[in-house]
């Protein structure tokens, strides 16, 4: 009777223990669950009065010859408004919408070029100031579909902090905030899908738009979020939003901030951005190339024309120079070469290791300022 007793008060209090242990389990997973739901609210919070709206107005004479078309409504549809039929040639205004985000206490805003692009007048909305503010358009990239606009105000703004791109890894947090359809802030959560992501994207002057190096996400990217930042879980801006594909689910793409932060530099550090130039027209190497000239391989570029007067022209570059390694580096790509350029600086001596009819030739290049005629091109 004895060892019954003793039996039974063992397991009663073994039953206790796992009471206890589950209650305080229970009570630990509701904390962790509070966090999580707590910790994009408190991001939002952080970084709100940093995200801006952006409205365009432009003076159109003609109607774009994209209005209709599928692909360019596919990438871009907050370009995309309901378009009334018109004669060719009669002006009308065309409005835009977008987002942008503070990242200076002077007040410069980071948003996308094809945000602005032709805009004659942009309009800034910044969170709890009583009237819109007027933007000046300092820099824009098309190649990079990038812009640095400006605000002149006597009110404190409150810039975002940049994260560093280069440290993001596929499956980390994303948050994604914007303006989408005009929605003042809005706020969506996801994950960094895939990274290094390129896409072509035909603009609305008919060209071809590459993207070499996007972050796609599944954080929710509406029409109107364009320009708009892509923050991590310490509120800092690792991306500008910048396409949607809007015939699929959870595929949003953003710009690394990585790409803007030289702009910010120089602009701060000299009042404008100083874009190294080398000045020639290259492509990649074909079969055809490559077995016409006889080459090795197809990794590379080939030169096809040298501006007369650039940096290039005074090295001695010449057409159908073939460039394998800029400073020792391996060139394969256009890419690799156009992003090998842009990480120089204006002043920068280069070393181009070529091929010349045949045979490897050394050419040592300072690098200049883009003209301006090109920058605006």
């Amino acid at each position: 009777m004895l060892k019954r007793d003793y039996v039974s008060s063992v397991i009663f209090m073994v039953m206790i223990f796992a009471v206890t242990m589950l209650l305080s389990g229970s009570a630990l997973a509701q904390e962790e669950l509070d966090l999580s739901q707590n910790f994009v609210a408190d991001i939002a919070d952080e970084v709100e009065k940093g995200v801006v709206m952006i409205d365009t107005v432009e003076e159109v004479e003609r109607r774009s010859p994209f209005a209709e078309e599928d692909i360019f409504r596919y990438f871009f549809p907050d370009w995309h408004e309901e378009f009334e039929e018109r004669e060719p040639d009669e002006p009308y205004t065309r409005e835009g919408i977008g987002s942008g985000f503070i990242a200076t206490e002077d007040g410069h805003i980071v948003t996308n070029e094809h945000v602005v692009a032709g805009a004659d007048t942009v309009m800034v909305t910044i969170r709890d100031f009583e009237e819109q503010q007027e933007a000046e358009l300092i820099w824009s990239d098309r190649s990079l579909d990038l812009a640095v606009l400006q605000v002149d105000t006597d009110e404190e703004l409150e810039p975002l902090p940049l994260g560093d791109s280069d440290d993001i890894r596929q499956g980390n947090w994303a948050i994604a905030i914007g303006n989408p359809v005009g929605l003042d802030y809005t706020v969506t959560l996801g994950v960094i899908s895939a990274l290094e992501r390129p896409i072509d994207v035909p603009t609305r002057e008919g060209q071809i738009r590459r993207y070499s190096n996007l972050i796609q996400t599944d954080a929710a990217i509406n029409p109107g979020n364009s320009g708009g930042p892509l923050v991590n879980i310490e509120g800092e801006v690792i991306g500008i939003n910048t396409a949607v594909a809007t015939r699929a689910q959870g595929i949003g793409f953003a710009i690394p901030i990585n790409e803007v932060k030289f702009a910010l530099e120089d602009i701060q550090e000299y009042g404008e951005v100083r874009t190294p130039w080398l000045g020639v027209y290259y492509r990649g190497i074909t079969e055809e190339i490559q077995s016409y000239f006889d080459l090795e391989d197809d990794t590379g570029i080939i030169i096809t024309d040298v501006m007369e007067g650039s940096p290039a022209d005074k090295a001695g570059l010449q057409p159908y120079d073939v460039v394998r390694e800029l400073d020792r580096e391996r060139i394969e790509t256009v890419d690799d070469f156009a992003g090998a350029i842009r990480e120089k600086e204006v002043g920068e001596e280069i070393m181009l290791n070529i091929i010349r009819d045949g045979s490897p030739e050394l050419i040592v290049a300072e690098l200049g300022q883009v003209p301006d005629q090109i920058q605006d091109q």
